[in-house]
């Protein structure tokens, strides 16, 4: 699947994650599921919207099993929020760009290591 959005690997995730000074969003996908290829789209425009005020990252679940694993995905598509390296909470009723970041509002607005974020 083509994107704007960085895939992360299995291997790569912990390193990514865990080095972010931003709030992270990981889409956990597969190939051929229609509401992943849907909620991807709303992340890209997402992601364009706000810039280096969050990362947004996406990982393949045919091609990675450890992190879902351990997430316990078991429903596609899952999002799951990161902050400051650490697991905070899966994001639920997936849709449109408004809500998902109504439901991670605080995560965006409140102070990282580098200073605070500045939403668009």
């Amino acid at each position: 699947m083509s994107s704007m959005l960085q895939a992360v690997t299995d291997r790569e995730f912990d390193g990514v994650v865990e080095t972010s000074t931003v709030p992270v969003l990981v889409e956990f996908w597969k190939p051929g599921c229609g509401h992943c290829r849907a909620l991807m789209a709303e992340l890209e425009r997402l992601q364009a919207n706000r810039g280096l005020s969050l990362l947004i990252l996406t990982m393949n679940v045919d091609e990675n099993f450890q992190i879902p694993a351990e997430l316990e995905v078991s429903s596609l598509p899952a999002l799951a929020l990161y902050r400051y390296g650490e697991f905070v909470r899966f994001i639920g009723g997936l849709g449109k760009q408004d809500e998902i970041v109504k439901q991670i509002e605080g995560e965006l607005n409140s102070p990282t290591t580098s200073g605070s974020i500045n939403p668009s």
